[in-house]
């Protein structure tokens, strides 16, 4: 009997041995080829999310290449690419309806001559709609616009504001409080509130359109003002431009 414990004590002495001597299996990495597809394919997902973002013109070919590629990687069976074109159709088409409605507003405000130079149209947030930019005055040095006094036109579809705005609209106890003024413009509910700062007293104006937000700004201007230049503007054909 002590024989075999001492023959089974033996035994598992030099497997244990045997164990601690065995070089431990080495981490798997990816080759280099790997790698390198690895790399490839994190730099095409920046490209096209900088593509995404950068390059929409607004033109009616871009709208229709984007258009034509949606349709042929759908029928390819490669519906993520179909997917992207047909997002980069939408900004181009948002694009396209920013620059149509630019050219709906007045040339004149409050006597105030359209800066076109400073005309922009820009993507809001990736593919949730466009910043439609106009101010009436004179042109300035973009560096430096203390002295700024130009009222502004600003339009944004898919504005993430328009809930909270809609939200002081619809009851007219609170939005007739303190700073802010419910009036009406063109039959649409707007929001006026004065602002107080630099011994000045200014009011912006925001008018909601469904998804879309038309905010006047006019530096100097009084409250009627402020009402004056959105109402001048052509609200029915902006909105149905928009929607």
């Amino acid at each position: 009997m002590n024989h075999i414990f001492v023959l089974s004590l033996s035994l598992f002495v030099m497997a244990t041995v045997s164990a601690q001597k065995k070089p431990a299996p080495k981490p798997t990495t990816a080759s280099n080829a790997t790698q390198k597809a690895e790399a490839g394919k994190n730099s095409a997902n920046k490209t096209t999310a900088t593509q995404a973002v950068y390059m929409v013109s607004g033109t009616p070919e871009e709208f229709k290449k984007y258009t034509s590629e949606a349709r042929t990687t759908y029928d390819a069976g490669k519906l993520d690419d179909s997917r992207f074109a047909m997002q980069q159709m939408l900004a181009e088409l948002d694009m396209i309806i920013g620059k149509e409605v630019l050219k709906a507003l007045p040339a004149t405000m409050l006597d105030k001559p359209a800066v076109t130079k400073l005309d922009n149209v820009a993507g809001a947030s990736g593919f949730l709609g466009v910043v439609i930019h106009r101010e009436y005055g004179k042109e300035y040095n973009s560096m430096d616009t203390s002295e700024n006094r130009n009222a502004s036109i600003e339009i944004i579809s898919n504005s993430p504001l328009i809930a909270s705005i809609n939200s002081l609209l619809s009851i007219p106890l609170i939005g007739n409080t303190g700073d802010n003024k419910v009036i009406k413009i063109a039959g649409y509910k707007a929001l006026v509130t004065k602002n107080q700062g630099n011994n000045e007293t200014n009011y912006d104006l925001q008018l909601p359109l469904g998804s879309s937000l038309i905010t006047v700004k006019a530096p100097g201007a009084t409250q009627e003002q402020v009402a004056q230049i959105a109402g001048s503007l052509p609200i029915q054909d902006i909105a149905r431009m928009l929607q």
